[in-house]
């Protein structure tokens, strides 16, 4: 589980806040921190047995990177869903349940293997139904985290969480690689089952304060789905992160899909060589993290994506160049520590491009760019390999990132640090007659403000709606528009709609501080001595029959 946090501040108590080291001092975080750390240690060992697992079923190229494609396929597949769901259920349940599963399936995995009975259909079927466990758990772990820590300590939250998945990656692959020779096969999933009962047991510890109370019902899965994604499309800074993630994975995907064969295919390379390897990335990665918080400190997070971009790049070069295991030591070294400096950045941009609310589906999002990437480049790397050579495709992914950086360098990272985006709850409750029958799902709703504006003004009055637009979609609205009065120019219409006035009233608690800028900016253009007036229409309860008498000529 990962966070994100704001630029570093120079006060000293700010300071101490975010030191590497501060968020260990909020309890429910070392807590989570500790099962995590043991359930990844778990994990790791289970992706090596899967790796290695199938390199003895079948050893093509194109074969075995099917195991990573399966393990990323799901999130990139169900991330959104699972988003939508993590904003709408109680999170601590619903990772209780699905670690639940997850124990179970790995347990009748290591069975299976054990038995002798795994084939490489059941294994990657295996695969796909545990990372579709991972892509359910995701967002909901991210999305948790801001309430653990304070603000001032997200960012060292982020380099921690990183640290322990990278200590994992260092401790678990050794001993599955060890496990692997001097016991079985089965030994790293037998070991990953039982690390699921960890985080359980630190679940069933874990008390979290009840989140902000509301009489509003649960939104609809699929109109939640929806609202995630046009909030994305009108994030700026979200977006930003969007593309130089593109950029970035694309590429480096290529580094993970073939390391297995690497390691196969060095003079003494097998399962301990690889558990080695892995060890090695996550070394460089541990020591990148608790570098990253004082380097932040002097470098931009753009340039230090880019710089992470270029040791990942040279790593990927050792590698492919790599004739035995002491070449490739130092590639793994240097590929961890770019990897983090990348993955630890991008997680910082996303978590402060997005308002609570939002914030597991907003994840969701940059999860399944990621481990879009990761899947599709997986199986793509595997077949360049496959048609020219191991080496070829590690160049050419190199070159890739390389080039990528240019390319994506217009998208900013860090947009969001300084906007604040907590709810501002100024707007006031709408105006509902007496007589009038509304419910929670009643809709559509149109909403119309009326602005005077001096005819002066007009082209600074319609900048600043551009900015209200994106504000209206960002919240809920699905159709936003700004018309001017023919007979009266310097009266304006602006209007947007909803899809339901349950909808509408959350559109009213997600305003955030910083929308209420945007706002106040817009109306600075409007004259007279009253706020702008505000209007809310409901469509008729029995719009399908009054359709139906209109197609038929009625008046």
């Amino acid at each position: 589980m990962t966070v994100a946090s704001p630029t570093p501040t120079s006060d000293p108590s700010a300071s101490s806040a975010g030191s590497a080291w501060a968020p260990f001092r909020h309890r429910a975080f070392a807590l989570l921190w500790v099962a995590t750390l043991i359930s990844n240690i778990g994990t790791w060992m289970h992706d090596v047995g899967a790796g290695w697992l199938m390199t003895t079923l079948n050893p093509s190229p194109a074969i075995v990177v099917l195991v990573q494609a399966a393990t990323t396929a799901p999130i990139f597949l169900f991330a959104l869903f699972a988003g939508a769901l993590a904003d709408r259920v109680d999170r601590r349940r619903f990772l209780l349940l699905v670690n639940l599963i997850l124990a179970g399936i790995t347990s009748v995995m290591a069975v299976l293997t054990a038995a002798g009975a795994m084939t490489p259909a059941l294994l990657l079927a295996f695969t796909f139904a545990i990372g579709t466990g991972a892509a359910l758990m995701a967002p909901a772990w991210q999305a948790v985290v801001p309430s653990l820590v304070p603000r001032a300590s997200l960012q060292p939250a982020i380099a921690l969480n990183s640290m322990g998945i990278n200590i994992a990656r260092a401790i678990g692959p050794a001993l599955a690689g060890f496990l692997i020779s001097a016991v079985a096969l089965s030994a790293p999933f037998v070991v990953n089952a039982t690390s699921y009962l960890v985080i359980i047991a630190a679940l069933l510890l874990w008390k979290p304060q009840a989140g902000p109370a509301t009489t509003l019902p649960p939104e609809p899965l699929v109109g939640a789905m929806a609202t995630g994604l046009r909030h994305a499309s009108r994030n700026g800074a979200l977006k930003g992160t969007l593309v130089r993630s593109f950029g970035f994975f694309t590429f480096g995907s290529a580094y993970w899909a073939l390391l297995p064969l690497v390691a196969r295919g060095l003079e003494g390379g097998g399962a301990e060589l690889y558990g080695v390897l892995l060890a090695a990335i996550g070394g460089g990665a541990v020591a990148g993290a608790l570098a990253l918080p004082s380097i932040r400190n002097r470098i931009d997070a753009n340039r230090l994506v880019a710089a992470g971009t270029l040791i990942t790049a040279a790593a990927m070069v050792l590698l492919g160049l790599a004739t035995s295991a002491t070449m490739a030591l130092p590639a793994s070294v240097l590929g961890g520590l770019g990897w983090i400096t990348v993955l630890t950045s991008l997680n910082v941009s996303a978590q402060t491009a997005l308002p609570n609310w939002v914030r597991a589906r907003g994840l969701a999002i940059t999860l399944m760019v990621f481990f879009g990437c990761m899947s599709v480049g997986s199986a793509a790397w595997g077949q360049v390999a496959t048609a020219t050579s191991i080496p070829t495709a590690l160049l050419i992914a190199a070159a890739g990132a390389v080039l990528a950086i240019p390319l994506t360098w217009r998208a900013k990272l860090g947009q969001g640090e300084l906007l604040d985006l907590t709810p501002a709850m100024s707007w006031p409750e709408p105006v509902i007659a007496e007589s009038l029958h509304t419910t929670p799902d009643r809709g559509p709703v149109l909403v119309t403000i009326r602005y005077r504006v001096d005819e002066g003004d007009t082209e600074g009055f319609l900048a600043a709606m551009h900015e209200v637009s994106g504000e209206r979609y960002r919240d809920g609205a699905h159709d936003w528009g700004i018309y001017q009065d023919a007979a009266e120019p310097g009266a304006w219409v602006e209007w947007f709609f909803l899809p339901s006035w349950a909808e509408h009233l959350r559109q009213h608690e997600r305003a955030t501080k910083h929308d209420q800028d945007i706002h106040a900016r817009a109306r600075e253009f409007h004259r007279g001595a009253e706020q702008p007036a505000v209007s809310h229409f409901l469509a008729p309860l029995h719009s399908v029959q009054i359709v139906a008498k209109t197609k038929r000529g009625a008046p």
